[in-house]
């Protein structure tokens, strides 16, 4: 690690994400950064150079065999991302094992599955939109929690199985806790023995009474060589598909909503036919990636990226904020909203072996979403300034406090 340069220090609150994005991508290509915890890594902005990354079997994600700060002990259970990198799934996976455990894990997200979700999405929304309306005119309703958080766990929990009311807001709790980044140590550890014991029972429940659901197919799946997932995989397995596939989404929406709202002339191209939701979608996942910073990946030997040596062991934080923003890759408007920009690509889903399998999921959940609220409430508009809505306490998850809307204008002479 080169010691001759001070670590841009990552603010756990995620109080200015593109701000601290911005002071990322001034360092260069690569830069040194210092996370929770005085954990230093290496940031990677730059978007071409972060695929090559991505892509090169030099870069592992599992900290057992290539991390010596994990190897060593010095990463202990009160550490603020411990759940991120002691998890054993695909997330954390390398090489033969990832690949095993992502051929047990691909058929649960098929294309065939993914499009047979559609009716049952255009349903909860519909459900949330009648609510909404019932918002008497020139009140305000909160959208992240009344619309763009509902949605994705509602389909998700219904996809893996999760039928129990208590349990759905068990799980919602304790997700929402491991993107906290401002975490304590008691917080961190009751979170990961909560999720532990809380997929566990969702697992034995599955096997005593298994159904048409993810959980019970993944339970089943076989290797051709006859193996399964084992029990920590398992249940680590369901961790990462069930948080990752509610967490991106709501941000996704959030953002969508808000950079909508905040960009007329946009949302008017869009009603004007001049712009389609995907458009909208692409632009959103570039210009307000849901996870601003992904840990951690670590250097399998020496790698030369750019000017600088990522040396063996190093560990790498993919920057997917500061990358999709990047004005050498994007041009110097690289920070503005534009539905017609032609270059919308985007690292948003990550890239090679470990882009998310849930992608066209999040993306068919935000193509029904979208246009079904902007259509219901035409003059919806945000009910405080962007300044004042917050951000959820994450340097990883990227996303509002809070989204506060008036839906319809009060009527004349109201109030």
């Amino acid at each position: 690690m080169d010691t001759t340069t001070r670590p841009l220090v990552i603010d756990p609150t995620g109080s200015d994400i593109h701000g601290e994005a911005a002071r990322v991508r001034e360092q260069g290509p690569v830069g040194l950064v210092e996370l929770p915890g005085k954990v230093v890594a290496w940031a990677v902005s730059d978007p071409a150079l972060l695929k090559e990354l991505l892509t090169d079997p030099r870069v592992s994600k599992d900290p057992r065999q290539h991390w010596p700060a994990w190897i060593n002990g010095e990463i202990t259970p009160d550490w603020p991302l411990f759940t991120w990198v002691a998890v054993t799934n695909m997330f954390t996976a390398y090489g033969a094992d990832h690949r095993r455990l992502r051929k047990l894990v691909a058929p649960a997200f098929s294309a065939r599955r993914t499009a047979a979700l559609r009716p049952r999405i255009e349903e909860v929304t519909g459900e949330l939109i009648e609510r909404l309306a019932a918002v008497p005119a020139g009140g305000t309703a909160d959208l992240r929690e009344g619309y763009c958080y509902p949605i994705p766990i509602q389909v998700i929990c219904e996809l893996f199985g999760v039928a129990d009311a208590g349990m759905r807001e068990r799980l919602r709790t304790l997700v929402d806790s491991v993107f906290n980044t401002t975490a304590d140590a008691a917080e961190v550890a009751a979170t990961f023995e909560g999720l532990h014991a809380l997929l566990g029972e969702l697992v034995t429940l599955k096997r005593e009474t298994p159904g048409d659901d993810l959980t019970s197919l993944l339970i089943s799946n076989r290797e051709e060589d006859g193996s399964r997932l084992t029990e920590g995989e398992l249940v680590d397995t369901l961790l990462l598909v069930i948080s990752a596939g509610h967490e991106t989404t709501v941000n996704l929406l959030d953002n969508a909503i808000h950079l909508l709202l905040t960009h007329p002339e946009q949302l008017a191209l869009v009603r004007e036919g001049r712009a389609a939701w995907s458009d909208v979608i692409e632009e959103t996942l570039r210009v307000d990636a849901p996870i601003a910073s992904l840990p951690l990946r670590y250097a399998v030997e020496d790698i030369q990226a750019g000017e600088v040596t990522i040396r063996k062991g190093e560990a790498i934080l993919a920057a997917y904020a500061a990358a999709g923003r990047n004005p050498a890759y994007h041009g110097p408007d690289a920070a503005g909203f534009d539905l017609t920009r032609v270059n919308k690509e985007h690292l948003a889903f990550g890239h090679g072996v470990h882009f998310c399998l849930g992608a066209p999921l999040a993306r068919l959940e935000a193509e029904i979403a979208l246009p079904a609220l902007f259509e219901r409430f035409p003059e919806m508009e945000l009910a405080r300034p962007t300044e004042e809505l917050g951000h959820i306490a994450s340097f990883i998850s990227n996303g509002h406090r809070t989204l506060p809307v008036v839906l319809r204008p009060a009527g004349p002479g109201a109030g």
